[in-house]
């Protein structure tokens, strides 16, 4: 039978309730989260927005008007979309507004909604190297979508391909002066 006196009970409840590093960020941890709202927060600076609740989640849907790819669908998880299910948006403004640094925000964040912190950045193509025809019919049409572009007519691997390097100049001209000098 174990023997517990009342001083080692006391020490193992303290333990137990004292918050300990576990809701912390871990690196690259909330990556989308702690981009969009750390470059949310300079810009509400920026703008001498004034820093109350209900104008910080004004200007959370006006910028998540804009928001594209992952951004978005972390708008979306916040309630910040127009076709959003849940709002949680007051999780955000509301510590905003006291200056609560973004990754305390996006611990509690994660707390409400894991997925919010799953969301990952996608990785960037360097277009002065990649071999376009080594890519997938995908991956050609997201650099498209990234530029804000399409490929209507397009059937073929080759006729993205075709696409992507006439709009290279405009899009991404350093690469594809690289390409030309190859």
């Amino acid at each position: 039978m174990w023997c517990l006196s009342g001083l080692s009970v006391a020490l193992a409840l303290a333990l137990a309730l004292v918050p300990g590093p576990a809701g912390a960020l871990k690196g690259g941890e909330c990556e989308v989260c702690v981009t969009f709202l750390g470059k949310f927060y300079q810009q509400l600076q920026d703008d001498n927005v004034k820093f109350t609740s209900g104008d910080i989640e004004k200007a959370i849907i006006r910028s998540c008007r804009d928001a594209k790819g992952k951004e978005n669908r972390f708008c979306y998880y916040i309630g910040a979309t127009s076709d959003a299910a849940t709002k949680i948006i007051n999780e955000v403004s509301k510590p905003l507004s006291f200056h609560v640094p973004v990754e305390k925000i996006c611990e509690k964040l994660k707390k409400k909604d894991s997925q919010i912190c799953e969301l990952k950045y996608d990785k960037q193509l360097d277009l002065t190297t990649v071999d376009l025809k080594k890519l997938k019919v995908k991956d050609l049409k997201k650099i498209l979508e990234e530029w804000g572009e399409s490929c209507k007519g397009c059937a073929e691997k080759s006729d993205f391909i075709r696409k992507i390097t006439e709009l290279m100049p405009k899009y991404a001209p350093a690469a594809a002066r690289a390409r030309t000098d190859l």
